[in-house]
């Protein structure tokens, strides 16, 4: 019999390039006998900010209305968190980041020590900073004491889109959908982030 494990799935995605991926990544965490909690970090401008940007409400009302924001006691509650984000600037959106500074109680009591940890990204351009990105949510994991979960070439599709880092997709400033591939290598992750988890559930 499998060991149970639970990931959570923590994102912001503006425009659903991020959600895509997260979706994908959600269904290999299941195929793989996880049990998911898919969340969406939350605006931390005004709707005033927000109506400046073409789609930005509608896009964020419409995945409130799905997602529920993340917790602490969502982190504590998994085994393994894959955290997600569009890059800005080469680096963390504010309100994923916003997430994680909440999560300093956890980290002062070691909540988060020892669990699986993974990270994936989009961008509006090609070599937009995805890995960039990937590497610096790795600081995060490191500081809470999570096993940090890359995916290296671990599956042929590696060859052919995403990151060893994790999973990456651009968008053209909206006009370009996530491939099949990149959604290949999102349910790939899924898969692997519940495997490692599971063992080390057991080791904790």
């Amino acid at each position: 019999m499998q060991t149970p494990v639970n990931l959570l799935i923590a994102f912001y995605s503006r425009d659903g390039h991020t959600e895509a991926l997260a979706k994908e990544i959600q269904a290999g965490a299941e195929a793989a006998g996880a049990s998911v909690r898919i969340r969406r970090a939350r605006e931390i401008v005004s709707r005033d900010i927000m109506a400046k940007s073409d789609g930005w409400i509608e896009n964020a009302d419409r995945m409130n209305a799905l997602y529920e924001a993340p917790t602490t006691e969502d982190a504590e509650w998994a085994d393994g968190v894959i955290f997600g984000t569009p890059t800005r600037f080469g680096n963390v959106s504010s309100e994923l980041k916003a997430y994680v500074d909440s999560m300093g109680g956890l980290w002062f009591q070691g909540k988060m020590v020892g669990k699986a940890g993974s990270t994936f990204s989009s961008t509006g351009a090609l070599h937009g900073g995805n890995e960039s990105t990937n590497i610096t949510m790795y600081n995060f994991l490191a500081h809470l004491g999570m096993i940090i979960v890359p995916l290296g070439y671990a599956d042929p599709v590696l060859f052919e889109a995403g990151t060893p880092y994790g999973a990456t997709t651009y968008s053209l400033n909206g006009n370009r959908p996530v491939s099949d591939k990149e959604l290949e290598v999102a349910r790939f992750q899924g898969k692997r982030v519940a495997e490692v988890a599971r063992v080390l559930k057991t080791l904790r």
